[in-house]
């Protein structure tokens, strides 16, 4: 039986680099795991991220969001771009590679050395699954990977704000779905740049994207209009068109420094979002370890404290306030 393979940091950081299969997915895991050696893993490849376009694909359950991610990789493949995909299911049990329901279809990739593909699930993300995302996102950025693809299993459902990680977000819908229709109503035709309205042979399918038309018209300010685009992806059919209106949201992001900006303003809100679900973990760590701060909630409990009162006396004892107070009086 062959040896298991030992990594070592410097071993890891030099496999990632190389784009080896075997040391992405081992340094994947780390970061899935909340393993230290994540940490200074993702410190030492930070600097040798940026190049890569992350493309965000969302949209409800069901929609044909893993076949048109196939069907595009396909595409962006037979123009020679290499491509990492995370595709995070959030209720799912699974992890470290597992393949997700329709998933499956993504399979066609896995012999592809130019395509690397990571499903992951919420067991093991010690730090939180969003965290966990966009670490792995970097190592497949510091990989070399032209593009990154980031599916996430509908807007406002996900534990992963796809949002805040890619520069292009595709909104998936399909005609016919109760899903479709409540994403339309929820308001979030605010997030996507592009939009595909996949099973393009429903008969619904020219009303879902008249709908579609008419609600993004009400956003007269909005500097970029999302292109609607009809797909079919089992087919393939204008797999081509959407992957242009994509290249042309790139195009519009490369004017006046747009994608320098979007890109400060995300990773400067992925900081504060996993900086506050540190400090949220502290505190609930802190306060089931104090039985003076569990007296406090009991006393918010019993109305004899506020929560504001309670909430300022917490942030107070653990983190230390008041003496920082003191020494800035002094």
């Amino acid at each position: 039986m062959a040896r298991r393979r030992e990594w070592t940091q410097e071993t890891l950081v030099a496999g990632v680099r190389a784009g080896n299969k075997l040391a992405l997915a081992r340094a994947i895991t780390f970061v899935e795991n909340g393993d230290p050696l994540a940490l200074a893993l993702v410190r030492d490849l930070f600097p040798h991220t940026g190049r890569a376009f992350a493309l965000g694909i969302t949209g409800p359950p069901g929609v044909g969001k893993s076949t048109l991610i196939s069907a595009l990789v396909r595409h962006v493949r037979a123009r020679g771009e290499t491509v990492g995909v995370i595709s995070v299911d959030p209720s799912s049990p699974f992890s470290q590679g597992a393949l997700l329901g329709d998933r499956i279809r993504l399979a066609d990739h896995f012999l592809d050395e130019g395509v690397f593909i990571r499903s992951m699930g919420t067991r093991g993300h010690l730090g939180g699954l969003a965290e966990a995302t966009l670490q792995a996102m970097l190592v497949l950025d510091a990989a070399g990977k032209d593009l990154l693809f980031l599916e996430t299993v509908g807007t406002g459902q996900s534990e992963v704000e796809v949002g805040g990680i890619a520069d292009t977000v595709l909104l998936v819908l399909m005609p016919g779905s109760g899903d479709s229709v409540q994403a339309l109503k929820a308001g979030i035709m605010e997030i996507p740049d592009v939009i595909a309205v996949n099973k393009m042979d429903h008969p619904a399918a020219k009303t879902l994207l008249n709908e579609v038309r008419s609600i993004l018209s009400l956003d007269r300010e909005r500097e970029w209009r999302p292109p609607i685009v009809l797909t079919e992806a089992l087919r393939e059919e204008n797999i081509a068109e959407l992957w242009e209106a994509v290249e042309r949201h790139r195009a519009f992001l490369g004017e006046e420094g747009r994608l320098e900006s979007r890109r400060r303003t995300k990773l400067a809100g992925e900081v504060f979002a996993v900086a506050s679900s540190r400090a949220k973990q502290h505190l609930e760590r802190a306060v089931s370890g104090d039985p003076e701060l569990r007296r406090l909630l009991d006393e918010v409990h019993e109305r004899r404290l506020d929560p504001l009162s309670a909430v300022r006396a917490i942030m107070e004892r653990v983190f230390k306030l008041e003496d920082e107070k003191r020494a800035d009086a002094a």
